[in-house]
């Protein structure tokens, strides 16, 4: 049966947002300044301590790796916006990564070999 369930891509994603009355800079700091950012994400949540990209100011992106196996990563992505009152918007939007899981040693996969 050809049928199989895709998943959803939005699945794949989850967005919280919030809105804080500290300005946008101040924000910005809290996520791209080590040692404050380490107090609430800690680098041994992440699969590396450096950003994998930054928009100054607007946005920044992590990459996430599980503590524990199958070991799993994602991206997170911490946008700012100012709001109207002068505070921040503050969007966490988590996504997982497409990677492929190795395959098993004992899959009983058939390997096929060209003739000499």
């Amino acid at each position: 049966m050809s049928d199989a369930a895709k998943p959803d891509p939005s699945d794949a994603e989850l967005v919280l947002e919030y809105e804080f009355d500290a300005p946008p800079a101040k924000v910005w700091r809290a996520v791209t300044v080590p040692a404050l950012r380490e107090r609430w994400l800690p680098d041994c949540d992440l699969a590396g301590a450096e950003p994998e990209s930054t928009i100054a100011g607007e946005e920044v992106r992590y990459r996430l790796r599980d503590s524990e196996p199958p070991f799993r990563e994602s991206h997170v992505i911490f946008r700012i916006e100012p709001n109207e009152d002068g505070g921040t918007r503050f969007r966490i939007i988590q996504q997982a990564c497409d990677i492929a899981l190795p395959q098993a040693a004992n899959s009983n996969c058939c390997l096929m070999r060209a003739a000499a």
